[in-house]
This record gives C-alpha cells, sequence and structure tokens, in this order.
C-alpha cells in the first residue's frame, strides 16, 4: 500500500475515533480540545472551520507519526501502524514510546504488542467505555494485520 493510502486510511479511521467538533470543549478530564482531539493552544471560545481542522489534523498526524517512528524501530504490517499511530495520537508520543506495547514490538512480539492497546483505557485515572471501544479496535486492525 502507498504513502498515501495509508496517510489516508489512518486519518480516516483516527478522525472516526476522535471526531470533529469546531468548537472548543473539555475533554473527560478537563483539557480544552477542538476539532480531532486538538489541545495545543486551545482555549474556551475557540472555533475553527472543518477545512482548518482537517489541516491541523494532518500535521499533527504526521508530528505523531514522526515520534513514533524514532522509538518503534520495528517493521509493521500498515494496519499494525494505524492501530498504533492512533494510540499513539490518543496517549501521546512520550507515553507511548516508554511503553511495554513499543518494547514488545521492538522486540519481534507484534501479536503481544498488539494485545497491549486494550491497557491503553483510561483517563485521569477512570476507564472509559470510549477509550475501551478504541483499544478493541486498534487491536482488531493490529492483530488482523500481524495474522494477515
Amino acid at each position: 500500500m502507498g504513502a498515501a493510502a495509508s496517510a489516508a486510511l489512518a486519518t480516516a479511521f483516527i478522525g472516526g475515533w476522535e471526531g470533529l467538533r469546531t468548537e472548543a470543549y473539555r475533554d473527560a478530564v478537563g483539557v480544552w480540545t477542538a476539532c480531532y482531539g486538538e489541545t495545543k493552544g486551545v482555549a474556551p471560545g475557540d472555533s475553527y472551520s472543518k477545512a482548518e481542522c482537517d489541516a491541523m489534523f494532518a500535521l499533527e498526524l504526521r508530528s505523531y507519526e514522526a515520534q513514533l517512528d524514532r522509538c518503534l524501530k520495528a517493521d509493521v504490517p500498515t494496519g499494525a501502524k494505524i492501530a498504533f499511530l492512533s494510540w499513539t495520537y490518543n496517549v501521546g508520543a512520550g507515553a507511548a514510546c516508554r511503553s511495554t506495547l513499543v518494547r514488545k514490538a521492538n522486540a519481534g512480539d507484534l501479536v503481544g504488542a498488539c494485545k497491549e492497546l486494550p491497557r491503553w483505557n483510561r483517563a485521569g485515572g477512570r476507564v472509559l467505555r470510549g477509550l475501551t471501544n478504541r483499544r478493541i479496535s486498534e487491536r482488531s486492525m493490529c492483530l488482523k494485520a500481524v495474522n494477515g
């Protein structure tokens, strides 16, 4: 699969989980958020067009992928990479790069890495149904890619 197709799949998958909200809102743990889960520089009363949100999202996904690529050295199939990028976009590159998931992937245990995803279903110390559902979906995509 080409880079453009992979980027389109990642954008659709991750954007579907993040959802688009053009007006600033507080997320589940009280952080000001807008667009597709953007938090950087978002303040109460901010609003964005869909085009602005799409542009920010594309830029952020490229940034998160570059950060993930610095620590994830394993060669992973496209579906696993999208699942890992979705998770990284949600939990942050620092947490991702320090995780057991990345250690397992880099050690060649891609199935084990995929199975780590459901452990990341909390925000503010609370299990959230939306995160649980997202992680199950990411794990499913990851395992399908790894197992062929």
